[in-house]
């Protein structure tokens, strides 16, 4: 996606989010949570968003929040101040292409629903893993194209609307594992239809 059609896109769906998509994708923001909060450290959540996952860290996990669409920061803004999130160190705007941050600075990132919206998922890949910490955690929880079935068929059907409704629904997995310092230890289906995947990279020690 352009990030002209991810502004726009997200400047529509900012209002109505949290009660749309953000139910859908409840399951997998909790399970990625939950594997945050046993490991703890420095966590840095791409595509924050509304900060729908922020309650849902530990408070002693100091959490760093980045997202393109300004739109959605200001939801999570909000939310970090009407609940009190003071484990939320800081949200930025930020293209994930480039992130402003020293290699190696966090000890988990975080990206959920997220890799088959940006324009360069491979860059976002390596960049992910260039400021995550030798040894550390990459958690992607996302939806990956199927190449045969009915669901297959649908995906490749709403495949030329990415632009139109925000991320791309016959995207697929392989576009996030070529990151040659990222080993995939675990990938899990989250829901009975395998809608989202939850996978677990780690970065070489």
């Amino acid at each position: 996606m352009k990030p002209e059609a991810i502004t726009s896109s997200y400047r529509r769906w900012a209002p109505i989010y949290d009660m749309t998509f953000g139910r859908i994708t409840h399951a997998g923001r909790r399970h990625a949570t939950r594997v945050v909060n046993q490991t703890g450290g420095q966590v840095l959540e791409v595509g924050v968003g509304t900060g729908l996952a922020l309650p849902y860290y530990a408070p002693e996990i100091e959490v760093t929040g980045i997202d393109f669409s300004e739109d959605m920061l200001e939801r999570a803004r909000a939310k970090v101040a009407e609940e009190n999130l003071w484990h939320v160190k800081e949200l930025r705007q930020m293209d994930a292409r480039a992130l402003d941050f020293e290699d190696a600075s966090f000890d988990t990132v975080v990206a959920m629903h997220l890799i088959s919206v940006v324009p360069d998922p491979e860059q976002v890949m390596a960049e992910m893993a260039r400021v995550c910490r030798p040894g550390g955690q990459i958690l992607l929880v996302n939806h990956f194209a199927r190449e045969e079935g009915w669901l297959g068929w649908v995906e490749r059907g709403f495949a030329p609307l990415a632009d139109l409704i925000g991320w791309h629904s016959n995207f697929s997995k392989e576009r996030v594992l070529g990151v040659g310092c990222l080993q995939l230890v675990e990938e899990t289906p989250l829901t009975a239809l395998g809608l989202f995947t939850y996978l677990k990279l780690t970065r070489a020690a």
